[in-house]
């Protein structure tokens, strides 16, 4: 017999046990039973050759219809093409060999069927592979092997090159008939509750089910067990986070944060003083706030943040805004000072008694610029320090760090927003992150529960519409004729654009937004920089860039309009005097990369045009796009796109242009993208650590197995009584996974 924490090679064989762990990195039986199947077919049934796309690993089952073999001219030897069916498309096997190769010729006769797996690719416009690996249906050991399968469903698995789906199902049946699962994980209570099946009946539905109904109750179980032991862990995990400490802040009737209210020229929308109220109590409990406030661009968050801040002030600590740019930085700096008034005039003549500072430190401050900052923050007089990655150097130090705002929260890695927040003195400084459109990973912490979150659906007064539509470059040159037309026309009524590239310049460096503008440390904002759908289209020409594009319209379609040029290359003081004359009106268009992607406010532009917009994600796209529509007029934004009707990219812009709801496009790049390592610092959704569980579509089952983890947590903490969870607990959040765990 065989437990799930045995290794490979005694159950299998030691050479089948090598390529499993070669190829797929298994190692263990529970290793190769979790490699569950991605898909089944029946016998008979042919697998749809038209849904085959180059580059993939693929196993087909398929009929033969034809079988050439021709001599090769350039060395001695054959080529045999065996042409195989589903009745519809057609793809072509070809084996390269010394001789006729007469004994595969009588394999692969006409009328045959089988298992056919390689790597697609496209030759001479056929779809072919290239020494495929197979295995006929039917007759001999092959056809007695596939009928093992109840109702003959054979499981068609993961594979790799040099392993092929069947040497994998013959491992997995010899591991299935020794197992021996002596203790179950999901605890019976819970697993009565929700009637779901034991582990090992579970494991062996989904690898040899009776029928699909017997792999779906499979598969629910699992499911659950993914969804349990994380949810198990972040409960165990919340518990911990209560016994940490935070200085309280209360709210105070006669401070700033009265006097700020009292001051504003608007009313703060329904969502605003719900979020409002639900943070000044947070911040007034003695264990450290947590939360994500969520909100469409233009929606407000910033004055919720300015209003945690001074509540923080009025309870004698400093407030820390990271902003993940320059351009942003000063941004904030510019506004929240405007918003704040007499109150951020502390110390200055004339500034009332009763007021604060703030301070800006950025990497390209002058040394003595930097040495007053630096005073500021560590002296306590600026109540507000607000500042880009220079923020986590060492020798940055606070009087009294109370609240941490982080502003597009993923845009920094876990690392970075962790060294910031161990720069309060007593206890943990209480949290607030920020963003218009969450990136998978952070949609995924809020399903599963793990973050605390206060959302602003309304826009505030005043905010007009924006209207979006994809330009086909390729398909329709005129739409881009037409584009540009538009943009002159946009800039002779006095309205200002954007023209928004992937590429500095023509040395194939890639846009500076997110990727050049972070200094270290890896994290969510992976997710936001990683662009389109890389080279689902072949070979494809170098993004569009900046400096060539500015030269380009400049004298050509847009000769005689003020043009300048904004990428994150620039010295410091040019992009400041560039953005203060875009900002002053002086200039008509911006040729820029995605560094004016967040924060960027000029309520006069009215058009962003995208180059090659197949190229960002759909959280950046959302950004750029919400930079425009900020003032009295409508806003426009054009997607100007390569991309082929129905290929996946111009599917996600088509997405973008049909709504302006920045949650209902997050849930897209969720679907589209998954939601990375959940437990640890992988982000990206290749490698997540859910093999069944989909976060949108299992959203309820996620949620039930949240409330019976809550249940068995706060009876037993410590899982004393459930040893077999506590281990799979325990091997789900490995050391690097708790260090990031502590830190997030």
């Amino acid at each position: 017999m065989a437990s799930l924490q045995d290794p490979l090679g005694p159950v299998i064989g030691a050479r089948a046990a090598k390529r499993l762990a070669a190829h797929l990195d298994l190692r263990t039986v529970g290793d190769l039973l979790r490699h569950y199947p991605r898909r089944y077919e029946n016998r008979g049934e042919l697998t749809d050759i038209a849904s085959l796309r180059d580059g993939e690993d693929v196993t087909v089952q398929a009929e033969v219809a034809s079988v050439t073999v021709r001599q090769m001219l350039s060395r001695p030897g054959s080529v045999l093409e065996a042409v195989v069916t589903d009745g519809r498309g057609r793809l072509s096997l070809t084996f390269f060999g010394r001789g006729r190769q007469e004994w595969r010729e009588k394999e692969l006769r006409q009328g045959r069927r089988g298992l056919f797996a390689g790597q697609v690719s496209t030759f001479r416009g056929k779809r072919q592979l290239s020494h495929p690996e197979y295995e006929l249906l039917g007759t001999g050991e092959a056809g007695i092997r596939a009928a093992e399968y109840a109702a003959e469903i054979i499981p068609v698995y993961p594979a790799a090159k040099g392993i092929t789906s069947w040497q994998i199902a013959d491992s997995v049946r010899m591991a299935l008939d020794l197992l021996d699962v002596d203790d179950d994980p999901l605890p019976r209570p819970v697993r009565d509750r929700y009637r779901l099946s034991g582990l090992a009946d579970a494991l062996r539905g989904i690898h040899r089910p009776a029928d699909r109904r017997d792999a779906d109750r499979a598969r629910e179980r699992l499911k659950w067990d993914e969804a349990f032991v994380l949810q198990v862990s972040l409960a165990q995990r919340k518990r911990a986070a209560m016994d940490f400490s935070a200085v309280p802040r209360p709210a105070s009737d006669d401070g700033l944060l009265a006097g700020f209210d009292a001051a504003l020229p608007f009313e703060l929308t329904l969502g605003q003083q719900l979020a409002g109220a639900t943070i000044a109590d947070e911040l007034a409990r003695d264990h450290p706030m947590h939360r994500l406030l969520q909100g469409e661009v233009g929606s407000g968050k910033t004055v919720i943040a300015v209003r945690g801040m001074l509540q923080v002030i009025d309870g004698g600590g400093q407030a820390a805004l990271l902003a993940p740019t320059e351009v942003l930085a000063q941004q904030h700096f510019r506004s929240i000072s405007a918003l704040l008034g007499p109150l951020a005039q502390a110390g200055q003549l004339g500034g009332p008694e009763r007021a604060t500072r703030l301070t800006l430190l950025t990497g390209s401050l002058g040394a003595a610029a930097r040495r007053a900052a630096l005073l500021d923050a560590a002296s306590g007089s600026a109540g507000i320090v607000i500042g880009t990655h220079a923020l986590l150097e060492e020798n940055v130090q606070f009087a009294d760090l109370g609240l941490v705002v982080i502003d597009e929260q993923h845009r920094f890695g876990v690392q970075q927003r962790d060294a910031l927040r161990d720069k309060a003195g007593e206890g943990r400084p209480h949290v607030l992150v920020m963003t218009a459109t969450p990136i998978p990973r952070t949609v995924a912490m809020t399903v599963f529960g793990d973050l605390e979150i206060s959302t602003l659906t309304e826009l505030p007064a005043g905010r007009e519409a924006i209207s979006t539509h994809v330009v086909p470059a390729a398909e329709r040159p005129r739409y881009l004729e037409r584009t540009w037309q538009r943009v002159a026309e946009e800039a002779a009524k006095g309205r200002q654009i954007y023209v928004v590239c992937p590429r500095i310049g023509d040395d194939g460096s890639l846009a500076d937004g997110p990727a050049q503008e972070r200094a270290t440390g890896r994290g969510e904002a992976e997710e936001a920089a990683s662009g389109g759908d890389p080279g689902e289209d072949g070979a494809r020409r170098p993004p569009v860039a900046v400096v060539d594009l500015a030269a380009e319209l400049g004298s050509g379609p847009l000769a005689g309009v003020r043009l300048a040029v904004m990428h994150g290359r620039l010295p410091p003081e040019q992009k400041d005097r560039v953005m203060l004359a875009f900002a002053e009106g002086s200039v008509d268009v911006l040729v820029t990369t995605t560094v004016v992607e967040v924060g960027v406010d000029v309520p006069n532009a009215t058009t962003m045009v995208i180059m090659d917009a197949d190229r960002f994600g759909v959280s950046q796209l959302h950004q750029l796009r919400g930079r425009v529509g900020r003032g009295s007029h409508e806003g426009l934004c054009l997607l100007v796109t390569e991309a082929e009707a129905g290929s996946p990219s111009r599917q996600r812009l088509d997405a973008v242009a049909a709504t302006l709801d920045g949650f209902k496009l997050s849930r897209l790049d969720l679907e589209q993208r998954r939601e990375g390592d959940v437990l640890g610092a992988a982000q990206a959704g290749r490698r997540s650590s859910l093999k069944l569980l989909t976060l949108l579509a299992d959203e309820k089952l996620i949620g039930h197995a949240r409330r019976a983890a809550m249940e068995l947590v706060d009876a037993d903490p410590a899982l004393a009584g459930q040893p077999a969870l506590a281990a799979a607990v325990a091997a789900l959040v490995d050391p690097e996974r708790a260090e990031f765990l502590e830190k997030a």
